[in-house]
């Protein structure tokens, strides 16, 4: 894998990590376009377009290990107001129902909140990717709860384990405490609680193997959090953790990249490929360019079509696209598949 590393040096970090994942004859696994042909979905195509994910930018006020965004307080990269109003009027003129609202911390963009209300009035469902700690990082962020609640915003948080030690080793020293005093903020208002505040949880494993089942690790996790917390949660969405960014790097580092790639490549279900969530998503980067999903984003693998940019938006056309494939996409489609509303099985 060095040898590989050292033929790409000229490379932008980027093109490395796409051509690393591209190159599947020296990592001994098949191409991720064979497995999709065997189960006759390649060219894999759209089924309905019912989610905008919408990427705020990269700052955040954490720097997770397996973050696949490369997220962190010291990235500039965020959407402008501009790049809103045009994914306004994709939703406008499109029947589109949900916006999920990613980033780094989408809440960090100046107008988080102006966006949010303008979603409301369109009477669509919104997502929020919150970290939890911002919530009770900064004074400014402490009456986020109420403004969720008066949107009834659904509140999807990435909880690795309900002990300290696993979570803070993923997200940082001190994350879990946070996290148990944001989750207590939003249940006090009724998230998790009331039949219409969504409060749900993900996990995502704390190194290079895969989620364990997702039944069962609701139950734990709901267990657990009540008993010694008394948190009360909707449902725990299990993410596999993608090859991109500085989790690749760590399994690059770590020397684990080839017996990770191999264990997810072993446990590709066709089951998991019918249900990917490409097939119904559409995510807009912080400059408003369009992929097939977050983490075609993050390897900067924008999507087939004449103009790939919000302002561009043509429903009827992004219906008929092939989606872009790679490798990578092996941790989508492993054991009981996986998405950003997790398993897919």
């Amino acid at each position: 894998m060095q040898s590989l590393l050292k033929q790409h040096h000229k490379l932008s970090n980027t093109e490395v990590h796409l051509s690393i994942l591209s190159d599947y004859a020296a990592i001994g696994i098949p191409d991720f376009k064979e497995k999709l042909a065997e189960a006759s979905l390649f060219p894999l195509k759209p089924t309905h377009l019912d989610i905008l994910q919408v990427n705020m930018g990269k700052m955040c006020n954490q720097v997770c290990k397996h973050c696949h965004v490369d997220a962190g307080p010291d990235r500039k990269e965020i959407m402008t107001r501009e790049t809103m109003e045009h994914c306004l009027r994709t939703l406008e003129k499109s029947d589109i129902q949900t916006v999920d609202l990613t980033g780094g911390a989408p809440e960090m963009n100046p107008d988080f909140r102006w966006f949010v209300e303008r979603i409301s009035e369109l009477n669509r469902q919104i997502i929020v990717r919150c970290n939890l700690t911002i919530i009770v990082s900064n004074p400014k962020y402490h009456d986020l709860p109420e403004f969720y609640k008066e949107h009834k915003i659904n509140i999807v948080s990435s909880l690795p384990h309900f002990t300290s030690n696993r979570t803070d080793a993923q997200r940082g020293e001190g994350v879990f405490d946070k996290s148990m005093r944001a989750l207590k903020m939003l249940n006090e208002i009724g998230y998790g609680r009331d039949s219409d505040l969504k409060l749900d949880l993900v996990y995502n494993p704390t190194g290079a193997i895969l989620p364990g089942d997702q039944v069962s690790l609701e139950n734990e996790f709901k267990r657990r959090l009540w008993d010694r917390h008394n948190i009360a949660f909707n449902n725990l969405f299990t993410i596999t953790n993608l090859p991109i960014n500085r989790f690749l790097d760590y399994l690059l580092v770590s020397g684990n990249f080839e017996s990770y790639m191999n264990e997810l490549a072993n446990a590709y279900n066709p089951v998991a490929a019918q249900g990917v969530m490409c097939r119904n998503t559409i995510s807009v980067g912080w400059d408003g360019f369009l992929y097939d999903c977050d983490f075609n984003q993050m390897l900067d693998m924008k999507l087939e079509a004449d103009k790939p940019h919000i302002a561009d938006f043509d429903t009827k056309q992004l219906s008929k696209r092939e989606i872009k494939v790679n490798n990578h996409c092996y941790g989508c489609t492993a054991g009981a598949g996986s998405s950003c509303g997790g398993a897919t099985t």
